[in-house]
């Protein structure tokens, strides 16, 4: 570290220079007072990058530098551009907060904290610390992705770090063959998709391609070489079909928008080893996109293709009439062009584009063949469109209101001590943790650590903690736990397990208290005839046992038990107190009641002979339903006490 006194060399003339030609490319892109933040942020953080290069080898200033034109291309603001400029300045300086703050205000510190806090856990996570396991692999990356994204209150540090990635992958070949593959395989993982997800194209496609030559380079060597070979002939090929395809749509007053559509070289690859294709045997290498104003004209353009080049018939989509299932439109169509090579052709409305390239439509569920989860996709879209705004919002402070980051905020992730990372409720604690990662250490658990210093149990637990567990050989959770005031659970699964726990102590007395309940009920109905195992059964318990059980525990109160007691044995009478009423449908019995003002309900208005049953309200006495009730169907657990058994009374009641 630096020292707290801040004396840094002058510039280097090197530095220097390369500084004041890369700021003289700005003038056009940013205001002077927006260029000046930008100028001193650089030279703040030059003196400090001297003589320090990353690990391809290249200068970190010149790095630093490459990863804010990239931003400048995504016409990202000038506090962002800054804070790129200023992102490794933690690495160097003890008291980098106070000092940046002063300089640069909050918005451009947070970011630089931010992205010191991301780099941090993705070191400490690193893809070695993932289990074995294909689908374990799969969720904990998943994981780690969310958890980036969530751990950032300003999502434009995201964009820096992909950036910074996209500008370390452009160096990579300084680096050594391990450094190349493992920071290629933390790209495909996580940074890319990161990208798609955000909607950042340029990006996404960069860092795909450029990962995979250093992970595949047999493979990527070859591609590239025949795309090479024929490129110049290809691209004469694709002018010749735009020319042709234009005319053709201007012949008959369709105004589109033809282009060629770039095929990336990862794209090609993941096709070639997806579909056991070779590269000669690829539809869409070859790739044109027409871009109309309405519907009409889609399936008008599409005719005009199909008219001028043979279809092949397996390549046809219209995901205009049947979209996938992410929202996805558009027409695809595969065709023999001239000299009988194959052409792909998408069709779509300018808005379709729009939204495909914007990701309104969540886009990234398709090309990442993930399950749909409706809030993350709902926030993935805010995000996205936050992005596509961002050239509208002109003031920096409502530039930074927009990007406050509330994605994924209803959830914590954290870490183990061995990097994983675990998905938690909001609000959880180190007890909640300890039941995800095993039933037993949940149990076990009397102490906790965040970041190695010991906390209280019931401690919330913030995104990008690591978590240590100190635990007893033997033992059982404690009562407390369950108390919703103490605040130890939040999880309901880890609830669960306590309750579970308890439940399994005692066993014998649990059963034996059931026993003496269900006989009193059976005594107190007039049943003494009547299949014991049926009635668990119906109560929805495997066997006799497991009703006896819950009955002595207390998770099914004697209530329940009584009204199916009554409904197996209709002709059971109540020994406790009851009432005979007049309803203008003829007399009811109820049990357990007396003196209380009964009514028919408006609802289901019960008449003679349908099954009835009685409800206490608080403030109406008992109101009469029929068993089929809806309302009825819908009772919570906790109210069943409320239910009473009712019938009409017969001439000797």
């Amino acid at each position: 570290m630096v020292s707290v006194q801040h004396q840094f060399p002058p510039l280097a003339g090197q530095d220097s220079a390369d500084i004041q030609n890369w700021l003289a490319a700005l003038s056009g892109v940013f205001a002077p007072a927006e260029i000046e933040v930008i100028r001193q942020a650089c030279e703040f953080a030059a003196p400090l990058y001297h003589d320090q290069v990353e690990i391809t080898g290249t200068p970190l200033l010149q790095h630093a530098l490459g990863s804010a034109s990239i931003l400048i291309g995504l016409h990202m603001d000038h506090e962002t551009i800054a804070a790129t400029a200023l992102h490794a300045v933690p690495n160097f300086l003890d008291d980098w907060n106070e000092v940046l703050s002063k300089r640069f205000g909050r918005n451009v510190t947070g970011m630089v904290d931010g992205i010191s806090r991301m780099e941090h856990i993705r070191q400490f996570s690193e893809i070695r610390a993932v289990g074995k396991d294909k689908e374990e692999s799969a969720q904990q990356i998943e994981s780690l992705r969310k958890m980036l994204l969530a751990m950032v209150e300003d999502i434009r540090v995201v964009l820096i770090k992909l950036a910074e990635r996209t500008q370390t992958l452009r160096t990579l070949s300084g680096a050594t063959p391990e450094q190349q593959k493992q920071i290629a395989q933390e790209t495909q993982s996580i940074f890319a998709p990161l990208a798609n997800r955000l909607g950042v194209w340029q990006i996404k496609w960069e860092m795909e391609d450029l990962s995979v030559r250093y992970l595949e380079p047999v493979l990527y060597k070859q591609v590239a070489k025949l795309l090479d070979e024929r490129r110049v002939d290809r691209e004469q090929y694709i002018s010749d079909v735009l020319d042709h395809l234009r005319k053709a749509l201007a012949k008959v007053g369709i105004e589109g928008e033809v282009t060629g559509r770039p095929k990336h070289i990862y794209s090609i690859i993941n096709k070639m080893k997806r579909k056991q294709l070779g590269f000669d045997q690829l539809y869409d290498v070859r790739a044109v996109r027409v871009l109309v104003d309405d519907l009409e004209q889609c399936y008008a353009a599409l005719s005009i293709v199909h008219e001028l080049w043979h279809p092949i018939q397996k390549e046809f989509d219209d995901y205009v009439a049947r979209p996938k299932p992410n929202g996805y439109r558009s027409l695809h169509t595969a065709v023999i062009g001239p000299r009988g090579l194959s052409v792909e052709v998408q069709i779509r409305t300018k808005q379709m584009h729009h939204d495909s390239e914007l990701g309104v439509a969540a886009h990234w569920r398709y090309k990442e063949n993930k399950k749909s989860d409706s809030g993350v996709d709902d926030k993935i879209a805010w995000l996205r469109q936050i992005l596509a705004w961002k050239e509208e919002l002109a003031d920096s402070s409502e530039l930074q209101a927009q990007f406050k980051n509330q994605l994924l905020q209803d959830r914590v992730y954290v870490l183990t001590p061995q990097g994983k990372v675990i998905d938690l409720p909001k609000g959880a604690t180190p007890v909640d943790f300890a039941y995800v990662v095993h039933t037993d250490l949940g149990h076990r658990t009397r102490g906790a650590k965040l970041d190695g210093s010991i906390v209280p149990l019931n401690t919330k637990l913030q995104t990008g903690q690591r978590v240590e567990i100190l635990s007893t050989k033997q033992g059982g959770p404690s009562r407390d736990w369950l108390s919703p005031k103490l605040g130890f659970l939040q999880s309901a699964r880890a609830r669960a397990k306590v309750r579970h726990w308890f439940s399994e102590q005692n066993l014998d007395d649990s059963i034996a208290q059931g026993r003496t309940l269900l006989d009193r009920e059976l005594h107190r109905v007039g049943v003494t005839d009547i299949n014991q195992e049926k009635l668990a059964q119906k109560l929805h318990y495997n066997k006799l046992d497991d009703l006896l059980t819950a009955l002595g525990r207390g998770d099914i109160t004697s209530r329940r038990v009584s009204l199916a007691i009554v409904q197996e044995t209709p002709a059971a009478a109540p020994r406790s107190n009851s009432q005979t009423v007049q309803t203008p449908n003829g007399k009811v019995l109820i049990e357990g009641v007396d003196n209380l003002m009964i009514r028919t309900a408006k609802c289901c208005t019960p008449t003679r002979p349908d099954p009835i049953i009685g409800y206490v309200t608080r403030d109406h006495g008992i109101t009469l339903h029929r068993r089929d009730c809806p309302f009825m169907q819908r009772v919570p657990e906790e109210r069943e006490d409320r239910l009473l058994e009712a019938r009409w009374a017969v001439k000797d009641d």
